[in-house]
């Protein structure tokens, strides 16, 4: 199999049959071979198809990382249909906004994570498209929003397809076909569908496996979830390629994670800063084994080069790079190199990956000399096909000469590698989330105490970045912080809440009457300093 021209749907064949003999899964107790896991895979494609579901369809999966989230996903490749991931963070509103613009006529959900009932979250909620939700964990509601079905109920469809349409289906997808849509957040905040080619996110992926040094017997960790690019193209294809066990974590624990590094032996381990920070700031770090480490990628935020020290010298990876990209890109764009010193895998983003294209853009358009901040450019294979139904924003994402303009700002030294120092865009990353400050700003201005509102990412040692939020009361009220958090908490992904909240008479405005957000940083960092 050729890596760099073949489609999700090959890919998902070819491995379970070349890999046969190896483990693909771990969740729990659960272990699934690849030869079982082609078996399961196929099976499911095939129930999927006698469900109603036609090639190109959008399927839907809003589940936490876990052995039926890998088998759903890789057969709707199979089944020649669309992923669509749904973020496990999302409240019933945001879920429910996700399912509508997309679609999707399949939803494979969970009842029982975390305490919350993903299918109860979305009644009361208008979903015309929807023709069935399968739940694959957890009691199946008997009213819901669309008809549930339990995966047992579900699974027992599968007899009424032959394998043969699963072939027929599997052979008619094309490389530039659309593999997933990801709902990620834009300029203006209102999360936008990222159409990603399957062949794209096979390619990208193929060379980020290679740096790692991923191959057959790997023990890979995922904590980073399915739903997100770090998790589904940078986790679970990398294992297809490569032949590594995929390692499911549902939920981050420092102290389960050690456990299980040291018990399932896992040697390649990615993920965002303030992760591997909470490791080696555990107690009982020292008290397990993990020499078996080796390979680590993150990213999403400033790392201090005494970090990176610390993750070769205590936690034992030989291999840590550090890596730049967005949904709009497949999930990657530059990565730092296996032999790169402490000091640039701290210091920068790395360099373009094999056959794209990275520049600085000045504020004209042109590309801009070494050493000068601009705008991060990126132009290659990888790019989105575009946004979902939105081709204004797709136009403006992506100019006439096929470079995406990602609203970074960064500079690039002369070996090529970039250095991130802001963004255009007013998003923050809290632990490896983007949190956009508008969707924020829009959810928070309907709190009947709220006037007006600004949202701020502001430094936090745990999670690399919060929400601060700058509140002007409306007329007569007097909101709480503790009301207003709390509030926040039943409307939004926990990442989204506002951490902190501060009343003030008026907002900083400039002359064309837009919030000063770098006056609202510095006064943040003023209130935090007072003891």
């Amino acid at each position: 199999m050729n890596p760099t021209d073949t489609t999700l749907a090959e890919l998902v064949g070819w491995a379970c049959a070349t890999w046969a003999d190896e483990l693909a899964v771990v969740d729990g107790e659960t272990r699934i071979g690849y030869a079982e896991l082609g078996q399961r895979v196929e099976r499911t494609a095939r129930a999927l198809a006698a469900s109603g579901a036609r090639s190109g369809d959008r399927v839907a999966v809003w589940a936490p990382n876990c052995w039926p989230w890998v088998v759903v996903a890789l057969a709707v490749m199979r089944a020649g249909c669309v992923l669509v991931p749904v973020n496990t963070r999302f409240k019933g509103e945001e879920a429910a906004d996700v399912l509508g613009r997309s679609r999707a006529s399949f939803l494979f959900a969970v009842t029982d994570f975390l305490g919350g009932d993903h299918v109860a979250m979305l009644d009361g909620h208008d979903l015309p498209d929807l023709d069935e939700i399968v739940v694959v964990s957890g009691p199946t509601p008997t009213t819901t929003t669309a008809p549930a079905t339990s995966w047992a109920s579900f699974d027992e469809r599968a007899s009424a397809v032959e394998g043969s349409e699963i072939e027929r289906r599997s052979g008619a997808v094309g490389a530039d076909d659309i593999g997933a849509i990801m709902f990620t957040s834009g300029t203006t905040g209102l999360p936008k569908g990222v159409m990603v080619r399957g062949s794209a996110m096979i390619r990208a992926f193929h060379g980020w496996g290679q740096a790692l040094g991923v191959s057959r017997g790997d023990r890979y960790l995922l904590v980073n979830p399915y739903f997100h690019a770090f998790g589904l193209n940078a986790g679970i294809v990398v294992c297809l390629l490569g032949g590594a066990t995929n390692v499911a974590v549902a939920v981050f624990d420092p102290g389960e994670v050690l456990a299980t590094i040291e018990r399932e032996r896992i040697t390649v381990f990615t993920g965002p800063p303030a992760l591997f920070q909470q490791l080696l700031n555990h107690p009982a770090l020292d008290d397990h084994d993990l020499s078996s480490l080796r390979s680590c990628v993150t990213g999403a935020a400033t790392i201090p080069v005494e970090m990176v020290v610390a993750m070769r010298e205590r936690l034992g990876f030989d291999v840590v790079i550090t890596a730049y990209g967005m949904t709009e890109t497949s999930g990657i764009a530059t990565h730092t190199r296996a032999g790169d010193p402490p000091e640039v895998v701290a210091t920068t983003s790395g360099r373009a990956i094999p056959d794209v294209e990275v520049r600085i853009a000045d504020a004209d358009g042109h590309e801009a000399p070494r050493g000068a901040n601009g705008e991060i450019q990126v132009r290659g294979y990888q790019i989105m096909a575009g946004y979902l139904d939105d081709p204004d924003a797709t136009a403006a994402a992506v100019d006439a000469e096929g470079w995406l303009h990602t609203g970074d700002i960064g500079v690039m030294d002369d070996a090529g590698y970039i250095d991130i120092t802001d963004r255009l865009k007013d998003m923050f990353i809290v632990g490896g989330f983007n949190a956009s400050p508008a969707e924020i700003e829009r959810k928070l201005i309907e709190h009947p105490d709220v006037g007006q509102v600004a949202v701020i990412g502001i430094p936090d040692d745990r999670l690399g970045e919060v929400g601060g939020a700058f509140v002007v009361p409306a007329a007569g009220a007097a909101p709480r912080s503790d009301e207003v958090i709390a509030w926040a908490r039943d409307r939004m992904a926990n990442y989204k809440v506002p951490r902190h909240v501060w009343t003030v008479e008026a907002l900083p405005l400039n002359a064309s009457n837009k919030v000063r957000k770098d006056v609202l940083r510095a006064r943040a960092a003023e209130l935090l300093a007072v003891p």
